[in-house]
């Protein structure tokens, strides 16, 4: 396992048009997927011990953002043929079990990864209402680790802060995750 780190946000950047096959059978694309205040895409996959670390807590946070216009979409891009715990079909266990609020979407081709610049799993974009880029950092402060009292909930109050006001926080920490494994 080689875990890597993102690199610092790219304010203003402007999200990729993707057209993926979710596992709920739909074609997912930007304008469907996003919010009314934004948009989290984030490049997650099944057998990663860093998204399994954090998936009941990122999938809680995710509905509460949810509430407040900010919809998230997860992408898988890793090559199933070497890492098969990332099938398709897996994902389709994955989402029903953990009760995914959100698409989860299949890049077999890894375009999409590989547009968003995708560094490793998780890897967390997070666009305004105008589909630019305002966050791009860590989950949380507890990482692979059992969240503390002093939790840091950064994914979270960022996103937050961007449905507010439509801006990221300057200070960004970036994220830790296994290498996207590419074909």
């Amino acid at each position: 396992m080689v875990s890597l780190n993102t690199p610092i946000c790219d304010f203003g950047w402007k999200a990729k048009e993707f057209n993926l096959l979710g596992v709920d059978g739909e074609q997912w694309n930007l304008s469907k997927a996003k919010g009314k205040s934004g948009l989290i895409v984030m490049f997650i996959c099944n057998h990663c011990p860093y998204v399994k670390a954090i998936l009941p807590r990122l999938v809680n946070d995710l509905a509460e953002l949810k509430k407040i216009g900010i919809n998230a979409v997860a992408i898988s891009s890793n090559d199933v043929v070497n890492y098969p715990d990332d099938s398709y079909k897996n994902m389709q266990k994955i989402s029903q079990k953990e009760a995914f609020s959100f698409p989860y979407l299949f890049d077999e081709n890894q375009e999409v990864a590989k547009a968003y610049d995708a560094i490793c799993t998780p890897d967390f974009f997070g666009f305004n209402a105008a589909l630019e880029l305002q966050y791009r950092g860590r989950f949380d402060s507890t990482g692979r680790g059992e969240p503390s009292i002093n939790n840091e909930r950064d994914l979270y109050e960022g996103m937050k802060l961007i449905a507010n006001t439509q801006q990221g926080p300057k200070e960004q920490i970036s994220s830790i995750g296994c290498s996207i494994k590419w074909k």
